[in-house]
């Protein structure tokens, strides 16, 4: 067993829980002899901590019924006091003997972790702290393991200094039930989260588009440059991929008649993983007929304005000690001219020896199996990406880099592609979508041969897609923005895990 820290449990401290837990039984076998049930059906709740508190002129002296789980506790003779955490924060609660009779005993048989439900009358201590004195407790569930909660002491010289905290990163992941626990912090963000992909819903669905579903077990995974999940169908006999986009199936859509569609959800890739991926993410993917790209850099900016107003009350974030405005027009820049500026190469002339030199000189590692493409995107990510703080479009990709996307209507050898970079992050992936099926079979083919050069994330041949394309899409305009990434931004978090409640994780040792 590890501590916090990830080293080991010093055998007098585990001995210690052991005792605890141990103690937490023995209080159950008692709760349960004095005919007390421990593990409760429901409560009626009809008010919340923070609630009462930012409104006492509304609360005081009236009845109200809370639960929670108790986080501190000061048990004394004839009285007590308590805290109590729900949903939305603290709240101090005060209980007397000579009211609870035995159910106040029965308190003295509870811990910190314990989930009670109380209801009484809302007052102010003589200290002015707002608490709810108690007429009625009831015990809701009773907790066998000691919560890790923090203690602060201050030293003779007045540092304060913290113990028990439960902060260990891998520990807080692997039991996000304890982290939102202890760390209330942790909660807001995921409520953040779940505000962002609300919102983003509702502007979509006010701009018109329609929400869909689509395949999740795909026969071909496609839309994207990944390794995918695979497994097998025993009625089908046949092999079947989680999807590593959602791409295909919705301009599949597009080709059938509905001019504005989106989905939000979850992608798979079985990729490696770092502080920006996890194998299991969150996708928002949308595609709009009769539009271009350069419609969908305004589309974009005006979405994420209107959602972090929504959801932020402002468009602009201090952010690693960056002041990010999302009400200002991005930048727009041309990916092919940032690499020229930075390097002095004209990657679309330059032969592929020159640009593995250039990435060679800035220990950037290969495998030897690059595409063309492939090496100007590293030899990107290597000298400009990091650069791009503030909200910025990067526009005009290599053919190579982007099968699925439409040649540029003036610029040779590029496509009609943007990404948008904030802090030297992507947070979204558009084109002007490719609709003519000739050119399309051609780039599959061109993917094809680069699978077979030894590149797993290159794309297959769909001929089904190639068939639905034959039989017309409109110009198209398409987009996707990755959901954990957003949230990371906007929340201010350092990696993918802490914006996804259940990352993945090695098996437990």
């Amino acid at each position: 067993m590890k501590n916090q820290e990830g080293g080991k449990v010093n055998p007098a401290l585990q001995e210690d829980i052991n005792e605890l837990i141990k103690r937490r039984h023995e209080e159950l076998e008692e709760l349960i002899k004095r005919n007390i049930e421990p593990y409760a059906y429901k409560y009626d709740v009809d008010s919340y901590s923070t609630d009462i508190k930012e409104n006492y002129d509304k609360f005081e002296g009236k009845d109200v019924s809370i639960a929670g789980r108790l986080m501190a506790i000061r048990k004394m003779g004839k009285a007590s006091f308590a805290q109590i955490q729900d949903f939305k924060g603290r709240i101090q609660i005060y209980l007397k003997k000579d009211e609870l009779n035995e159910m106040y005993d029965a308190f003295k048989l509870m811990d910190i972790g314990d989930i009670v439900g109380v209801s009484g009358f809302v007052f102010k201590t003589r200290t002015g702290e707002i608490t709810v004195h108690v007429k009625n407790l009831t015990l809701l569930a009773k907790s066998l393991r000691p919560i890790p909660i923090a203690k602060e002491v201050i030293d003779e010289k007045g540092n304060k200094k913290v113990y028990d905290q439960f902060s260990d990163k891998e520990l807080r992941y692997r039991q996000r039930y304890v982290d939102l626990i202890v760390n209330p912090e942790v909660k807001d963000v995921f409520i953040k989260r779940s505000k962002i992909v609300t919102n983003l819903r509702r502007f979509l669905d006010d701009q018109g588009l329609l929400e869909v579903e689509t395949p999740i077990l795909q026969p071909l995974y496609g839309g994207a440059a990944a390794r995918p999940f695979e497994t097998y169908h025993n009625t089908l006999e046949m092999k079947l991929f989680l999807r590593i986009a959602d791409e295909l199936y919705l301009k599949r859509l597009i080709v059938g008649g509905f001019d504005g569609v989106y989905e939000i959800s979850k992608d798979f890739r079985n990729e490696g993983m770092d502080r920006t991926h996890n194998p299991e993410f969150t996708m928002m993917e949308l595609y709009v007929a009769y539009k271009d790209y350069i419609w969908m850099m305004d589309f974009v900016e005006k979405m994420i304005a209107e959602v972090t107003k929504s959801v932020f009350g402002s468009t602009k974030f201090n952010i690693e000690g960056h002041e990010i405005d999302f009400g200002e027009k991005w930048e727009r820049i041309s990916m092919v001219d940032e690499l020229r500026k930075e390097t002095g190469i004209d990657v679309l002339k330059a032969p592929d020896s020159e640009l593995i030199e250039a990435l060679k000189n800035r220990n950037v590692e290969l495998t030897g199996t690059e595409s063309k493409g492939k090496l100007i995107d590293e030899l990107f990510s290597a000298t400009v990406e990091h650069k791009l703080i503030h909200p910025t479009f990067v526009m005009d990709y290599p053919v190579e880099l982007s099968p699925l996307a439409k040649k540029h209507r003036s610029k040779e050898g590029l496509v009609e592609r943007f990404e948008g970079f904030v802090l030297g992050r992507e947070i979204c992936n558009a084109f002007s979508e490719l609709n003519d099926p000739i050119d399309q079979l051609s780039r599959f083919q061109q993917q094809a041969k680069y699978k077979e050069a030894g590149d797993e994330e290159a794309h297959q041949i769909d001929y089904d897609y190639i068939r639905a394309l034959e039989y017309g899409m409109p110009p198209t305009a398409g987009l996707g923005v990755g959901i954990d990434r957003l949230v990371m931004l906007l929340t201010n978090q350092p990696s993918i895990r802490d914006v996804i409640l259940f990352p993945q994780m090695r098996k437990e040792k």
